[in-house]
């Protein structure tokens, strides 16, 4: 019986060897391949890109200002305006506007102006903006109607939902055309309380009885939601249609009447950004209904627009997919440009209806080596839809190997370098008592010196050369040199608080002038003079402290001990970030802005005293509010380029370097990172709609992958020999056990 089991045991062995063989040898060819899309992928039409560590934060035109929404909002939404996709300056063009218009002014009589009537003398700006006709939106189930016209899915009964969980399990969809009251009701939303709303204390500051109207609306919530659990996700839809507001009307079907306060020429830029993206009715109504907000039904998720793309699968922080707008009408690509995108063929698709990719796909990375890698490799056409930035490391990476070099010309990655209007920058926290403001003139005066201690003992040029991956030029005021008033560059432009001219050169104050501030600031070697205690400051990062991340959050580390200050880092995902920011408890933050609109004001209202974030949630996130600061920059909205305005500008950026609520930073070069088949691509920050522009060689795609990925089989042959090896040994052993009987003795094998 022993050794019949023994023979069962050593077939059983070797049943078990063979399968073991054959998982190896299966996971050995898996191995092979190194394609992260389904097979076949690389042929469609698709654009695979990645996103830098989480989902966007908002998808509602009313709420999103953070840079990683803008891959979706710029293709799913259509502003008023756009910019010309290659010409520059940069040139405002219609979009769903039938033209770009130029505002009317009256004065306080209501008698008409000139156009170029001095501000103080406007009382009053009308803008009539015609629409263009025959726009509709995308398929959604909210237009989605009955035989007998009414709304299929606008009376949901709790439970109904039932197991839908994106707009494209409804059985029915529908659409309608774009009318100018999307746009007024889009205008509305700015003022309501069951959203953030970045953009409403700038609005309400123009837009005729917007201010008034944030209270009323507040009110008419409240009557809404009595007696309803304040906890809970479901909220009574909030109609705007049923409140006028003066400042935004629609006199005709295809007609927008936006009337403003005073004179303010940058208005015409906050049109082509998708806070004024029509937004319709039914999408609230729609998003309102029991059980939706639960399972993340609503804009933040699932846009509603008239744009070239749409949304159609969103798994939070790990894929999203946009498809092409089946409703959308084709608009043509731009025939103008420079004689430089002549020569790049930015222009060979002159008149050509787009969008020319079917498919967007983007997919949250949070580590920077698996997203170059997969770029490498070309499994991504663009390493990040919507940065700028990437193509520095590639650039670097030329500069410090040949080999590294001449791979990447051999490729063909498109890596173009310029100059853009964007910048990063050290801020504090104003509102903190012992970084901030300070409670009495002398208290502000030594948190002034600290500031301005601190400002000078951060090195950009240092950090520039040890991350010239993410280098840039060193700033000196809020204002990059692409933007008209700023003196970057120039001797004139030196902030004379962190910097000198010494024999025609420029150079940054030393440690021994940042410590000897420090010490008038009372931290003496960087401890309090009264109680001896060190001083620790908190910072805080809007992202994890990642292995890529880590070394820069040190260096700033690094920065301030050079002036014996000890930094407690706080390093979280960007929505606990924004909620500390929201609620002041901060001192000290690394953030970036992009310029919306390349004007001075821009750059100038982060520090606008109304647009404060803690309490006014704005992006003033310094909480800086200097009363004559916020004088000057009511002048500065309403003055056109000129020498007016510089002056202005200068006097500005004196007062601000004086008071040090920022470091200032840098202005990062930008080069975004584009694979050789990628065409008709041209970064630039300010132009975020450029999906619809990029077209793709999908044949040159699949023989470059083929070619780059090679499958490598001595990993194989090493791992058969191995189990060669290890099932002839397993062989002599079965046969050794075979031929003993159950004392362990040898039988005789006769």
């Amino acid at each position: 019986m022993q050794l019949v089991g023994a023979g069962a045991g050593g077939g059983t062995v070797g049943s078990w060897m063979r399968r073991l063989l054959a998982a190896m040898m299966l996971l050995a060819l898996a191995a092979c391949n190194n394609n992260p899309w389904p097979e076949g992928a690389a042929a469609t039409n698709t654009l695979f890109s990645g996103v830098i560590e989480s989902s966007p934060r908002h998808l509602d035109p009313t709420a999103s200002y953070w840079s990683n929404d803008t891959a979706f909002t710029y293709q799913i939404y259509e502003p008023l305006y756009g910019y010309h996709y290659l010409k520059r300056p940069f040139v405002l063009v219609p979009k769903t506007a039938a033209e770009v218009v130029k505002p009317r002014y009256y004065d306080r009589n209501g008698k008409p102006l000139a156009d170029d009537a001095p501000g103080e003398q406007v009382a009053e700006s009308v803008y009539d903006v015609p629409i263009k006709p025959g726009i509709v939106y995308q398929p959604h189930p909210a237009f989605a109607v009955d035989d007998s016209g009414r709304h299929r899915y606008h009376a949901m009964r709790p439970g109904e939902l039932g197991d839908r969980r994106t707009p494209w399990d409804f059985e029915h969809t529908g659409t309608r055309e774009l009318v100018a009251e999307d746009f007024v009701y889009a205008i509305k939303r700015h003022a309501t309380t069951r959203i953030t709303t970045p953009i409403y204390p700038v609005f309400a500051e123009y837009v005729l009885g917007l201010k008034e109207y944030g209270p009323l609306i507040r009110a008419e919530d409240e009557k809404l939601r009595a007696g309803l659990d304040p906890a809970s996700l479901d909220k009574p839809f909030l109609d705007f249609r049923r409140w006028p507001l003066a400042g935004a009307t629609a006199p005709e079907k295809h007609l927008l009447r936006i009337r403003l306060k005073g004179k303010y020429p940058q208005w015409s830029y906050w049109m082509q950004m998708t806070f004024l993206a029509p937004v319709p009715w039914e999408a609230d109504a729609f998003y309102a209904q029991p059980g939706m907000a639960e399972v993340g039904l609503s804009l933040d998720t699932w846009p509603i627009g008239t744009g070239p793309y749409m949304m159609v699968e969103y798994v939070r922080d790990r894929r999203h997919v946009m498809k092409r707008n089946p409703n959308y009408r084709a608009e043509p690509y731009p025939c103008e440009g420079t004689a430089a995108d002549k020569a790049a063929g930015l222009l060979d698709d002159c008149g050509k209806p787009t969008p020319f990719v079917d498919t967007l796909v983007s997919v949250i990375e949070r580590e920077a080596v698996p997203r170059r890698g997969k770029f490498r490799q070309g499994f991504y056409d663009l390493e990040v839809f919507e940065r700028t930035d990437t193509g520095m490391d590639y650039l670097v990476g030329m500069q410090d190997s040949e080999e590294v070099r001449q791979e990447y010309l051999d490729k063909g990655f498109r890596l173009a370098k310029s100059s853009d209007v964007n910048s990063y920058f050290i801020g504090f926290n104003m509102l903190d008592p012992t970084i901030g403001w300070g409670d009495t003139p002398e208290q502000r005066e030594r948190n002034r010196k600290l500031r301005q201690a601190i400002s000078i003992a951060i090195d950009w040029d240092e950090y520039s050369k040890i991350f010239p991956k993410k280098a840039g030029e060193t700033a000196m005021s809020p204002l990059p040199a692409g933007i008209e008033g700023s003196r970057e560059g120039t001797l004139q432009g030196v902030n004379p608080v962190t910097h000198k001219v010494v024999d025609g050169k420029v150079v940054r104050r030393s440690i021994d002038e940042a410590k000897r501030l420090l010490a008038e600031a009372g931290y003496p070697a960087g401890r309090d003079a009264k109680t001896g205690k060190p001083l620790v400051i908190n910072y805080d990062f809007y992202a994890p402290a990642t292995p890529e991340r880590k070394p820069e959050i040190d260096w700033v580390v690094r920065q301030f001990a050079k002036i014996d200050i000890q930094l407690e880092v706080r390093a979280t995902e960007n929505t606990q970030f924004q909620e500390k920011v929201r609620k002041g408890n901060y001192q000290v933050y690394w953030l970036g802005w992009n310029a919306d609109y390349p004007d001075a004001e821009n750059f100038m209202f982060l520090l606008y005293g109304p647009n404060g974030k803690t309490k006014f949630d704005g992006e003033n996130t310094s909480n800086y509010a200097n009363p004559e600061f916020d004088r000057m920059f009511q002048q500065l909205k309403m003055l056109e380029d000129g020498p007016k305005k510089q002056a202005l500008l200068d006097e500005m950026i004196e007062l601000v370097r004086n008071d040090a609520p920022w470091t200032f930073g840098f202005f990062p070069y930008a080069s975004a990172a584009a694979q050789h088949w990628v065409y008709n691509y041209k970064p630039a920050i300010l132009v975020r709609d450029h999906g619809r522009y990029l077209r793709l060689d999908v044949a040159e795609r699949v023989q470059k992958q083929r070619a780059w990925n090679q499958p490598v089989w001595w990993p194989m042959v090493l791992i058969g020999a191995a189990l060669l090896a290890v099932l002839l040994v397993a062989r002599r052993s079965l046969k050794k056990r075979e031929r003993m009987n159950a004392r362990g003795e040898v039988l005789d094998p006769a």
